[in-house]
């Protein structure tokens, strides 16, 4: 992609170049054909143009010499358009030139994260960085000051190399993992536990249930058995009205009280 784009850069550098050639050249020839004509040593250029049906006169001079001020007018802007293509001439060796400032600190940054340079002192700091540059086989074809530059801003950037080295950033993806495994693992025991909770639920709701059937079976059973069977005892106090004042009990107290006993079944 770089060397596509160098490349069309390169073919609108010749483009520009050759048109700014043209306009000089056409503007000279112009400009030496209409001086010479106006001297009589050379014919005007002959163009014959029609107007409301009547032919114009020296539309050819007219023509050339409005071509002549045109070319010579355009010779006014080639200064500008000459600063205009230094300036985007130097914007692209400035973009180049930090592309490979940028990749030699990235290569040099990488080195001191992995605890590659170990003097400490700013001189013996970026002699060590610039001997590493000149001997990385991706940047030998950069430029000694490119290199320096990228060494100095190593040296710069030590104390964020120390902090985010490559030692201390594998511990904390280890701690991240663990911990990411650990809230895993509590995740898998809560459903596990949301789903026990759930079954003992409906399990609970089902032995309820059985059991209230069971009572209905039971309290149908002795309704039944009240019906079939009364001569099992069963018995039932019908009381009376009660005195003003409860004396004490006698044998006359217990003679108001009737005992209602079912009917006996037939013999």
């Amino acid at each position: 992609m770089t060397q596509l784009r160098d490349f069309a850069y390169l073919i609108q550098y010749l483009f520009q170049r050759i048109a700014v050639a043209l306009f000089l050249v056409a503007a000279l020839a112009l400009s030496f054909a209409s001086v010479m004509a106006a001297l009589g040593q050379w014919n005007w250029i002959s163009l014959p143009i029609e107007y409301n049906g009547a032919p114009i006169e020296n539309a050819g001079m007219y023509a050339q010499l409005a071509l002549t001020a045109l070319a010579i007018g355009l010779c006014f802007f080639l200064p500008a358009n000459k600063r205009i293509m230094q300036l985007e001439n130097s914007h692209r060796k400035f973009a180049v030139g930090m592309q490979d400032v940028a990749r030699a600190y990235a290569a040099v940054h990488a080195a001191d994260r992995a605890d590659t340079f170990q003097l400490s002192s700013e001189f013996d700091s970026v002699r060590e960085r610039l001997a590493y540059l000149r001997d990385h086989p991706d940047l030998s074809t950069l430029e000694p000051t490119v290199l320096e530059m990228a060494a100095q801003m190593s040296h710069v950037a030590r104390d964020l190399a120390e902090v985010y080295s490559d030692d201390k950033i594998a511990r904390a993806r280890s701690f991240l993992k663990q911990r990411q495994e650990e809230v895993e693992l509590f995740n898998s025991r809560l459903d596990q536990a949301k789903a026990i909770s759930t079954e003992m639920k409906h399990w609970l709701h089902e032995v309820e249930l059985e059991e209230s059937v069971a009572v209905a079976q039971l309290e149908r059973l002795r309704d039944e058995m009240q019906e079939i069977m009364p001569e099992l005892g069963l018995e039932r106090v019908v009381p009376t009205e009660e005195p003003a004042e409860q004396p004490k009990a006698d044998s006359t107290t217990l003679d108001n009280i009737v005992i209602d006993l079912p009917p006996k079944a037939a013999e």
